[in-house]
Order: structure tokens, then C-alpha cells, then sequence
């Protein structure tokens, strides 16, 4: 429930002080607004004129899944969506940064691993 109240908080000021967004947005206003809670959860939507979209919703066990879109200063359609669990936050989105491959050499060699455990005496 404390999750809940967080975000409720967070999407609140976002939207009573546009202001304060980055990239100067003093001037975006709410499109449209909606929060529905429940005793088994909430969802909640919010759309502004320069583009921003957020959604998500979330259960009594304070599972949330949602998304959330904007366009960059560079003009590019930025997407995230994500769910948040016990296991954390988990977002994807082709913007977020992802590791370099395994180079092929240590691949061989952990898949050698993997096929040769080693035999410890006790």
C-alpha cells in the first residue's frame, strides 16, 4: 500500500508542477487523467500535450506493471515498460543500455565447464 501512496504522490506533483520537468515542458498540460483503486488494486493513465504517456497498474501484493513513453530532445519516441516485483524493477525498452556479447572463446570455455564438473573428495 505504501508503493501505491508513492507513486499516487510522484504522478501527482508530475502533473500539479510541469514546470519542473526536464527539458522546459513549463507549458504541457493533462490531456487526460484517470486512477482507479480498488481493494484488489489500481491502475492509473496519464497523457500531456508534449507527449508524455504513462500507465501502470498494480495488485494488493504491490506487484506494478506499466509503461511509459516521452520523445527525447533529440526527437526520438522513447518507450519503457517494466514491472516491478519481488524480484525488483525490471524495465525494458530498446533506449536501455545492454552488455557486449560473450566473446566466443569464453563461451567455449564455460560451456567445457559445464560439461565437466569437477570431482571433489571428502
Amino acid at each position: 500500500m505504501f508503493k501505491f501512496l508513492m507513486i499516487c504522490a510522484i504522478v501527482g506533483l508530475a502533473a500539479a508542477y510541469p514546470g519542473v520537468l526536464p527539458g522546459g515542458d513549463v507549458h504541457a498540460d493533462v490531456v487526460s487523467r484517470s486512477e482507479d483503486v480498488r481493494p484488489d488494486g489500481f491502475e492509473s493513465k496519464l497523457e500531456t500535450t508534449n507527449g508524455i504517456n504513462d500507465q501502470r497498474s498494480g495488485d494488493v501484493h504491490g506487484n506494478i506493471k506499466g509503461s511509459f513513453s516521452y520523445i527525447s530532445p533529440e526527437g526520438e519516441h522513447v518507450q519503457i515498460t517494466y514491472v516491478a516485483d519481488e524480484n525488483g524493477f525490471q524495465p525494458s525498452g530498446d533506449v536501455l543500455p545492454t552488455p557486449p556479447p560473450i566473446p566466443v572463446e569464453i563461451q567455449k570455455a564455460l560451456d567445457w565447464i559445464a560439461g565437466h564438473p569437477s570431482l571433489e573428495k571428502h
